[in-house]
C-alpha cells in the first residue's frame, strides 16, 4: 500500500470523531477490504432502501452527487438488482451542478447519464437535471431560481414532503467530498453563498473551475430521510486518520462535510481499506 501522503492544509474528508460516533450510537458503515467491496455494499445497502421506501410511498426519491460516486453504483446495474429494483419508481435529482451545458464534460448530469441513468430503465420525465435541456446556459442565479421552482412544483404536489423545518425530505441523499472537504458545492472557509435563496442556492465565484454552481442548501441536505458518504482511495487515508482516530490539527476549521451529521439520524458511510488506512491496526 503506498504512503498518503496529505497535510492539515489539504485535509479532504471529515466525518464525525470518536466522540460524536460514541454519543449517537447509531450504526454509521464499515470499513470494506477494497472499493470493489464498498460498490458491492453500496448496491445492496440502496436496493434495500428502495424496496423498503416503496414499500409505502409511490417514488423512491435519490439525490446524487458527481465525482467518483456514480462509477461507485455501477453494482446497481448487474444482477441481481438490474432485474430487481423498481427503475420506474426512482426520481433523480443533483445536490449541485455546475453551470455549464447538459452535454458538457464538466456537467455531473452527464457523467451520470452517460455512466449509470442511460442503463436502467428510469423515465426521462423522472430525472431532474440542474440545468436546462434545452441546452441553453442560464446565469447561476437563474439556474437556482429554476430549481427552487422544480423542487416547489413537486412540494405542492406531495411527490416530495417537507420536514419538519420546512425544507424538501429526499429518501436517499448519495454523496461524496470534494479534495478540500467539499459537499456539494459548498466549500470550505465561505459562508453558504446567497442564502436568500430557499432551498437552492448559486455561486459564481467557486474557487474550483468551472466558477458558476447550483447547489442544494445544508438544511436539504440535512434533511433526507437517509444520507451515505462514500469515500475511496488512499487520498484520504491521513484525514480520516486525523479526524475518526482524535488526532485534530489545532485550528482545523469546520469543513462542509463536517455539517452533514444530524442528532436525529448518523450518516453511513462507506470506507474502504486504502481511504482508513491509519485506522486500520498493523
Amino acid at each position: 500500500m503506498a504512503t498518503p501522503t496529505a497535510s492539515p492544509s489539504s485535509l479532504t474528508l471529515l466525518l464525525c470523531d470518536q466522540s460524536s460516533m460514541a454519543a449517537s450510537g447509531k450504526k454509521s458503515g464499515e470499513i470494506f477490504p477494497s472499493e470493489e467491496a464498498v460498490a458491492e455494499a453500496l448496491a445492496e445497502y440502496v436496493a434495500e432502501l428502495s424496496a423498503r421506501f416503496l414499500k409505502d410511498k409511490q417514488f423512491f426519491t435519490v439525490v446524487l452527487s458527481g465525482g467518483t460516486l456514480i462509477h461507485t453504483l455501477r453494482k446497481l446495474l448487474e444482477s441481481p438488482y438490474r432485474d430487481e429494483v423498481k427503475w420506474s419508481r426512482w426520481k433523480i435529482f443533483w445536490v449541485d451542478e455546475r453551470v455549464v451545458s447538459l452535454k458538457s464534460q464538466d456537467s455531473n448530469y452527464k457523467l451520470a447519464f452517460d455512466e449509470f441513468l442511460s442503463k436502467v430503465p428510469i423515465s426521462q420525465s423522472n430525472i431532474y437535471p440542474m440545468m436546462p435541456r434545452d441546452g441553453s446556459i442560464p446565469t447561476p442565479e437563474e439556474a437556482a431560481d429554476r430549481y427552487n421552482g422544480i423542487l416547489k412544483e413537486l412540494v405542492d404536489s406531495k411527490i416530495l414532503p417537507l420536514s419538519a423545518t420546512g425544507y424538501p425530505k429526499f429518501d436517499l441523499m448519495l454523496l461524496g467530498t470534494g479534495p478540500s472537504g467539499t459537499v456539494g458545492s459548498l466549500f470550505p472557509n465561505r459562508p453558504q453563498p446567497n442564502t436568500d435563496k430557499p432551498w437552492v442556492t448559486f455561486l459564481d465565484d467557486a474557487p474550483e473551475k468551472p466558477p458558476g454552481r447550483v447547489t442544494l442548501v445544508f438544511p436539504v441536505i440535512d434533511s433526507a430521510s437517509e444520507i451515505a458518504l462514500v469515500v475511496t482511495g488512499i487520498k484520504f487515508a491521513l484525514v480520516v486518520y486525523v479526524v475518526m482516530g482524535g488526532h485534530r490539527p489545532p485550528g482545523l476549521r469546520k469543513l462542509p462535510v463536517e455539517r452533514i451529521q444530524s442528532k436525529q439520524r448518523s450518516v453511513t458511510r462507506f470506507l474502504d481499506q486504502d481511504a482508513a488506512a491509519f485506522l486500520l491496526p498493523k
